[in-house]
C-alpha cells in the first residue's frame, strides 16, 4: 500500500517536527487538514511527552507523527568545557552575567531513555520518526510490533541503506537547504552536502521504500518538484514557522519576517551539532578564528541556553537559535491549515497547467 494511503492522507505534505517550536494545536491542524502533524519530542521528559501526545489526539482523529532525537550518548569533557565557557564569558559579561560554572546535558537521547521507548510502546502513536540516527534493533522490531509506520532522516545514500537495512518504513532525504539541526547520523564525518532535489533523485532510484523530501520546499511548486523526482510527500519547516499555532516567541517571529531570512547560515557552535539558522550575533561567531572546539552536543547547548536567556534579560535578542531553512524568506503568516490548503491547491493548479499544456501541444 502506498505510504499515503496507509496513513489516510489526502495532502503530501508533512509538517517537520521542530522540537521548542512544535505544539499539538500545530500538530492537529496540518493532520485536520489531510497531512501529516508532527510533535518534536526530542527534547522533552517522557511525563510531558504523554501529555503533549493526548492533547494531539483530543484535537484531531487522523495520524500525526512523534518524533525523537537518536543522538550518541555525549562524552563529558570538563576541560573543552570550561575553555568554551571561558570563550563564551566575555558576551555573559556584556550583559552583567556569568557563565553556569559547568556544563551538563539538556537532553537524553532516545537510546538513553528506556522511559520514553516504554511510554510509546504504551501510548503508541501512529507514526515515528528519529533524527541524528537509528534505534536498536531490538526498539525497532517493539515499535513496529504497536502497528507504529517508522522513519528516519537522512542525508545521504549511506544513511538511507542503513535506515532501510534498520527496518524504517521510509525516509526523510534532508538537504542542506533545510533549516534546523542536520540529521547526519555521525557529524563529524564527511558531508557532501547534497541538495535536496539531488538527494531525493538518489534515493528514488536506490530505495526500496518511499521518500520524503525535506529542505527549501515552502509551497505548491517546491512539493511539485519533489514529487517530480521521486519523493511520495515533501517535509515542511520553515514553511509553518510563522503559522500562529507555532511556539515562535516574539524575537524569533520578528527575525523571520526581517533580512536575517535571506541569510541562513549552517552553524555547529550553538548547540554542538550543525544546524541551520537566520543569521545573528550567535551564528557571527564562526567567523572568528579563535573559536576551541565546542563540547558535544547537546552539553554545547547549554552554554548556547544560558547565554540566550542572559541576553534576553537585557533585552538582547540575537543570541536565539532561530532555526529557518533557505526558503525562509516564503514563510507566510497564515493559520496551519489553511496554509497546507493553500500548499495544495498551488501544487494542483501546476498539474492543471500541465495538463493543459499537453493538450494545447496535442493538438498543434
Amino acid at each position: 500500500m502506498h505510504l499515503l494511503e496507509q496513513l489516510g492522507l489526502t495532502v503530501p505534505v508533512f509538517q517537520a517536527p521542530m522540537a521548542g517550536v512544535s505544539t499539538p494545536s500545530l500538530a492537529a491542524a496540518v493532520s485536520n487538514a489531510g497531512g501529516l502533524g508532527a510533535l518534536g519530542l526530542g527534547a522533552t521528559k517522557p511525563e510531558q511527552a504523554r501529555a503533549l501526545i493526548a492533547e494531539v489526539r483530543a484535537r484531531t482523529e487522523r495520524p500525526f507523527n512523534v518524533n525523537l532525537f537518536v543522538h550518541p550518548t555525549p562524552k563529558a569533557d570538563a576541560e573543552r568545557e570550561a575553555r568554551w565557557l571561558e570563550w563564551l564569558n566575555p558576551l555573559f559579561a556584556e550583559h552583567g552575567e556569568t557563565p553556569p560554572e559547568k556544563l551538563s546535558s539538556p537532553y537524553t537521547s532516545f537510546l538513553d531513555d528506556p522511559e520514553m521507548q516504554a511510554l510509546l510502546l504504551e501510548v503508541k502513536p501512529p507514526v515515528l520518526s528519529f533524527h541524528f540516527g537509528l534505534p536498536s534493533a531490538a526498539c525497532v522490531t517493539a515499535l513496529k510490533q504497536t502497528g507504529a509506520v517508522l522513519l528516519a532522516t537522512v542525508t545521504s545514500p549511506a544513511e538511507a541503506q542503513a535506515a532501510e537495512a534498520a527496518g524504517m518504513d521510509a525516509v526523510i532525504a534532508q538537504g542542506i537547504e533545510a533549516g534546523g539541526h542536520r540529521g547526519m547520523f555521525d557529524p563529524h564525518a564527511p558531508d557532501d552536502a547534497l541538495g535536496t532535489l539531488p538527494l531525493v533523485r538518489l534515493l528514488s532510484r536506490q530505495c526500496y521504500g518511499p521518500v520524503i523530501a525535506a529542505g527549501g520546499i515552502m509551497d505548491g511548486a517546491g512539493l511539485a518538484a519533489a514529487l517530480d523526482l521521486g519523493a511520495v510527500a515533501a517535509q515542511m519547516g520553515t514553511a509553518f514557522l510563522l503559522c500562529p499555532e507555532t511556539g515562535l516567541d516574539e524575537a524569533y517571529r520578528k527575525a523571520l519576517m526581517g533580512q536575517a531570512a535571506f541569510h541562513t547560515r549552517m552553524v555547529s557552535l550553538i548547540s554542538g551539532r550543525p544546524a541551520r539558522g537566520l543569521s545573528n550575533r550567535f551564528t557571527a561567531l564562526t567567523e572568528r578564528a579563535d573559536a576551541p572546539p565546542c563540547p558535544d552536543y547537546p552539553i554545547a547547548y547549554d552554554a548556547g541556553k544560558a547565554l540566550v536567556k542572559a541576553a534576553r534579560t537585557h533585552g538582547e535578542a540575537g543570541f536565539g537559535a532561530h532555526w529557518a531553512g533557505q526558503g525562509a524568506p516564503l514563510a507566510r503568516a497564515l493559520p496551519a491549515g489553511r496554509l497546507v490548503r493553500e500548499i495544495q491547491a498551488e501544487y494542483t493548479e501546476i498539474l492543471k497547467q500541465r495538463s493543459r499544456q499537453i493538450k494545447r501541444t496535442s493538438v498543434a
